[in-house]
């Protein structure tokens, strides 16, 4: 049952994602053919900086992980963690949200490194920098550009409900009162593997705290990590002859939009991104069509990107084969 339950979930995000793109181009004013003649004559040399911008965030991404390893004196060369990371990218094509290959990084490199506790919580607090920075980059966009959106509800309330997520997320897990509470309330019989998952991670998340100048570099390269999206989708907005739209909007919205495709509700977040972006930017005064080929351009980038990805990771299958000679030992929990 639990396997037909994994395989019915693919599948339904699978129609989600297949969903949210015929509601795109049936109920919004999109024009598939004048789309794909927008993309054709897109220009061509903009097109690769855009990509490139892409693949400086993947490649920033992967040098902001490498960091927290080390402080968690988990030491192995490039190549190994560009075979894990590439592994990630991958499975993000076909795995719930953006952050499905998150958990196969943190599943081939902790089995590798026999230390999956520590690794899970390198990917977790990995992840969470970038939702800080996202956090980051959108209130200080917000702020500079208030007049252009102060009059968009849906853009303010969308903000406010992504601080308040990440506040839930840092009382969580950084507030004493309420990791003891959420303890008491999986203190039951049933809930014996979660709770003993979730006190294990709240406790090396917690061993970051005495590594305090790498979590400050750490959210610093998330800030510079969450400029890059916008970048992307800016430079690909002028290889389609956008260039009237101010590049603020491109600072707030893209911010909201990775966010939205966190959501675990469709395949590497298709669907949700190009739907969203259309949503938002035609509130800047571009055409819908123009929206829609800027977010399946940005699509496309990564899809190459994860492509890439998965040749590294199948073709250096037998290096990942090789366990160290002797598995580093892991650091004792704290007393509960």
């Amino acid at each position: 049952m639990p396997v037909l339950k994994k395989i019915f979930n693919f599948f339904l995000r699978i129609a989600i994602s297949v969903v949210l793109i015929v509601f795109l181009f049936h109920f919004k004013d999109i024009d598939t053919r004048s789309l794909i003649r927008d993309i054709k004559a897109a220009d061509k040399q903009l097109l690769f900086f855009g990509f490139l911008s892409t693949l400086l965030n993947f490649t920033l991404c992967f040098f902001r992980w490498e960091m927290l390893l080390k402080a968690a004196n988990i030491h192995l060369s490039k190549k190994r963690l560009i075979t894990s990371f590439s592994g990630g990218i991958f499975f993000n094509l076909f795995l719930p949200s953006t952050i499905g290959g998150d958990v196969a990084r943190s599943i081939d490199l902790g089995k590798y490194t026999q230390r999956p506790k520590e690794v899970t919580a390198t990917v977790l607090l990995d992840r969470l920098s970038g939702y800080v920075g996202l956090v980051v980059l959108v209130l200080f966009s917000l702020v500079a550009g208030f007049g252009l959106v102060k009059n968009n509800t849906v853009v303010l309330v969308t903000i406010g409900l992504i601080i308040s997520i990440l506040l839930v997320i840092l009382l969580v897990l950084f507030n004493k009162a309420v990791f003891s509470r959420i303890s008491k309330f999986l203190d039951t019989p049933d809930a014996g593997r979660i709770k003993e998952m979730f006190v294990s991670l709240y406790h090396e998340i917690h061993y970051f705290q005495k590594h305090k100048a790498v979590l400050l570099r750490n959210l610093l390269l998330s800030v510079v990590i969450q400029v890059t999206g916008p970048l992307s989708f800016y430079i690909t907005a002028l290889s389609l002859g956008i260039s009237q739209v101010n590049i603020i909007y491109f600072l707030i919205f893209i911010p909201i939009v990775g966010a939205v495709t966190l959501l675990p509700i469709s395949i590497g977040g298709f669907g949700l991104r190009e739907s969203t972006s259309v949503i938002l930017f035609s509130k800047a005064g571009i055409a819908e069509n123009g929206a829609a080929a800027m977010a399946l351009l940005n699509s496309f980038y990564i899809f190459v990107i994860g492509i890439i990805g998965g040749f590294i990771y199948v073709f250096t299958i037998h290096h990942r084969r090789v366990q160290p000679a002797k598995s580093p030992g892991t650091r004792k929990l704290p007393e509960k």
